[in-house]
């Protein structure tokens, strides 16, 4: 197939949407079709790429406020159009819900192609952490206008299909999320790193992977590490990560070594150098960090929810809270700091889940749905043809 798959964030931009779109792209190519990445130019140094079965296209855009780091693509739809006129792809996906995603939309729905879209971020969620809970309704809306103009939306589990479809989301597929069991393992562990951070090799360390912002409910990380302290004072806790959040952590002192934002073998070196993962977010369609710490061999406690409900068997590879529990979250955070050797069990059983999740597996699965895009699509216009 010729794929056109649009998107306002790529590498080396750092997030979880930058990865997966990353990694869908390069799975593609490899199963042999022609990816048109479509996407922000990031710096004026930033030029095209182009290889075989893979191509750019780059248009202008905006630094996010209070994200200088990441940009938001400008509507292109004219540009779009004109270029799907000259090359027509078979199937158009979506990957943002940004200026650039909207005009994407428009200028597929134009040509008549057909168009897929990803679900990645809970914005009407987001309201509520930022003091305007009153727009969760009006941003839902609108999300719901933007997908319910695809011909399907993909989105990372069941659960997600049970919100959204409450909402009034329609032609919900599920595509999951992958980890490389080869980059994120146990095997990454440095006691060269562990003694940078003043840890032995018995004591217990915390990790939290994050952006630092509001909705991510960050401030329950500190809150489960100061009582993971009372209870273990050998305890020591590692940020990675940026965000608005990160300046204000920078100057107060937390007692937590800050590590900021950190790719490729240094990331993974990281996670698999610690003992425990606290994730306290409840605002996730998913949460990719989950399966990495889980792949890296630590044991996760998050909220049961997105990734960790799909991935985790509480008890055995890891600890979960119901969603707002906050005294059994930093319940399990202490009971760990207390048993390290829990720690570690979990964190072997988390690796044995995590590592026959590969992106292999989840590329195989977003291609189907592709396929089967293009086929409803030619259905709903052509019965006829499709029938024979």
């Amino acid at each position: 197939m010729q794929i056109a798959m649009v998107t306002e964030t790529y590498p080396p931009e750092v997030n979880g949407v930058a990865r997966t779109v990353a990694l869908m792209a390069e799975g593609l190519c490899a199963l042999g079709h022609t990816v048109q990445l479509v996407r922000p130019r990031q710096s004026r140094f930033d030029r095209a790429q182009q290889s075989t079965g893979y191509a750019e296209l780059l248009r202008p855009g905006l630094p996010i406020p209070r994200y200088q780091q990441l940009r938001m693509g400008l509507p292109s739809g004219r540009a779009l159009a004109r270029a799907w006129t000259e090359r027509r792809p078979d199937v158009v996906h979506i990957a943002t819900e940004g200026p650039l995603g909207w005009s994407a939309l428009g200028a597929a729905r134009k040509l008549g192609l057909p168009v897929s879209t990803d679900f990645h971020t809970n914005f009407h969620a987001y309201s509520r952490h930022y003091g305007v809970p009153w727009l969760a309704h009006p941003v839902a809306a609108i999300l719901r206008r933007f997908h319910n103009g695809a011909d399907c939306t993909m989105v990372p589990t069941n659960e997600m299909v049970d919100d959204l479809g409450r909402l009034g989301f329609e032609r919900l597929r599920v595509v999951g999320r992958g980890v490389n069991a080869r980059t994120f393992s146990p095997e990454r562990r440095r006691a060269e790193l562990r003694s940078r951070w003043g840890a032995g090799e018995d004591d217990i360390v915390a990790l939290c992977v994050s952006r630092f912002a509001p909705e991510k409910n960050f401030p329950l990380v500190l809150e489960a590490y100061r009582a993971m302290c009372r209870a273990n004072p050998s305890v020591k806790l590692v940020l990675v990560g940026d965000g608005p959040l990160l300046e204000e952590l920078r100057a107060t002192n937390t007692g937590s070594v800050i590590a900021g934002r950190l790719v490729n073998g240094e990331l993974s070196a990281h996670y698999a150098s610690a003992d425990v993962f606290l994730f306290p977010s409840v605002t996730e369609t998913f949460g990719n960090v989950t399966l990495e710490a889980m792949a890296s061999g630590l044991a996760v406690i998050a909220y049961r929810c997105a990734a960790a409900r799909q991935h985790i068997e509480d008890g055995v590879s890891g600890l979960l809270a119901e969603p707002g529990d906050r005294a059994g979250f930093i319940g399990h955070a202490v009971s760990l700091a207390r048993e390290p050797q829990i720690a570690r069990e979990l964190g072997r059983a988390a690796r044995a889940a995590a590592e026959p999740v590969s992106w292999e597996r989840i590329t195989a699965d977003f291609e189907a749905v592709l396929r089967e895009t293009v086929l409803a699509h030619a259905g709903r216009r052509e019965p006829a043809h499709v029938a024979a």
